[in-house]
């Protein structure tokens, strides 16, 4: 058993909201950080998997089922394949405000998961689940690992590569037969899986939805639905242009990640660091990682963009706390980064009190004056939790 990160924050969520959820795509650890709690609780527990037709046949009179068990913490796994409870659930928190009464699970963002904030503004409290990330891995599971394989824990801790491989496989034929389709989404899986693969190919740059469209045969509108639901289902992350109160001409179309390095590599025939050394986005990839811990590991008051003119003058990371720019941040896949004139007029136009070149290993060091120079572990362990 991993102790994770998050642990903490959602037990101080229980003793306050009547309604916590843990949210995070299929197979993060959602079940088994819920099964932790429920050993921890207090209270004596419940748990529901409204993927066997026995729990949900529990529920087909909810109000009746859940007045048997008012004492207990009652754990939802899988919420989304009852969306309809969320109407009742809030009748009977307000009926009773005690704290920790429901866990909720599911595997989409609240907005995909209808009726949520209508229902339970106020009432309950969202914790994301993410992939392990670098500061919940053993020891024994090095940096690279992690970037290889992803943070999925099956394949991270799984005996060996072929066994990986299958799962990583099924894990994907699932979302695209299956969960996607449960969760609303009106789409050939063979379309998806190809717009997949190819946000994989062209992860970490420009969004162009127009180019997409053409190749997939389907419309632009479409291909930016599609890449919406997949964010919403966890599967991409957008980073946005950074704008505020900069008169520049600058790049307005996000950039699109896949949200776990693992995946990325399965979808590129990436097998082993050999194969990742020698390919072409390996730059991007590392990007990715770096961007993906990052977005795991900030504050939830920190937002992240990218800042790019259409001149060149570029930064992979910019982070802001409200109006204000209280970083930068240049990634590069080297131990010995060069910088070029776009990232320092970048730093230039941004002025923020502290930049950073972010790299894999790399010693501590001021490179110049409010640009340092260190690695991912020193960043975020150093000087992420400090903006």
């Amino acid at each position: 058993m991993i102790n994770r990160r998050i642990l903490a924050e959602i037990s101080d969520s229980l003793s306050f909201f009547p309604v916590v959820a843990i949210i995070g795509p299929r197979q993060v650890g959602k079940t088994t950080l819920a099964q932790q709690i429920m050993s921890e609780s207090a209270k004596p527990t419940l748990y529901l998997d409204l993927e066997r037709e026995s729990d949900l046949f529990k529920l087909n009179d909810a109000e009746l089922f859940f007045s048997q068990h008012t004492e207990k913490l009652i754990v939802i796994d899988e919420i989304q394949n009852k969306k309809d409870l969320y109407p009742l659930l809030r009748a009977l928190v307000d009926h009773s405000r005690e704290p920790g009464q429901f866990l909720l699970l599911g595997s989409a963002s609240p907005e995909l998961i209808r009726h949520s904030s209508e229902s339970l503004a106020g009432r309950i409290a969202y914790h994301q689940l993410h992939p392990f990330d670098l500061t919940e891995i053993p020891d024994t599971v090095s940096q690279n690992e992690l970037w290889l394989k992803g943070g999925f824990p099956k394949v991270l801790f799984a005996k060996n590569d072929d066994l990986a491989h299958r799962w990583m496989e099924n894990f994907i034929n699932t979302y695209l037969n299956r969960d996607l389709l449960q969760l609303g989404l009106n789409a050939s899986p063979k379309i998806i899986r190809n717009l997949w693969s190819m946000m994989a190919h062209l992860n970490g740059q420009l969004f162009n939805a127009t180019t997409l469209g053409n190749s997939l045969g389907v419309t632009t509108p479409t291909v930016k639905r599609y890449v919406d639901f997949l964010e919403e289902a966890f599967l991409l992350k957008s980073l946005h242009p950074f704008s505020w109160n900069i008169q520049k001409r600058l790049v307005k179309t996000p950039k699109i990640y896949l949200s776990d390095t693992g995946i990325l590599h399965h979808l590129t025939g990436i097998s082993n660091f050999e194969n990742l050394s020698g390919n072409p986005i390996i730059g991007r990839s590392w990007e990715s990682f770096v961007i993906n811990q990052i977005l795991t590991l900030k504050k939830d008051s920190v937002r992240l963009y990218f800042y790019r003119t259409h001149h060149g003058t570029e930064a992979d990371l910019v982070f802001t706390r409200g109006l204000s720019v209280v970083a930068a941040a240049e990634i590069k896949y080297s131990n010995s980064p060069q910088l070029t004139k776009g990232n320092f007029l970048a730093f230039d136009d941004l002025k923020a009190p502290m930049n950073y070149v972010i790299t894999p290993s790399s010693d501590d060091y001021l490179f110049k004056e409010r640009v340092r120079v260190c690695s991912l572990k020193a960043f975020i362990t150093n000087y992420l939790p400090n903006l």
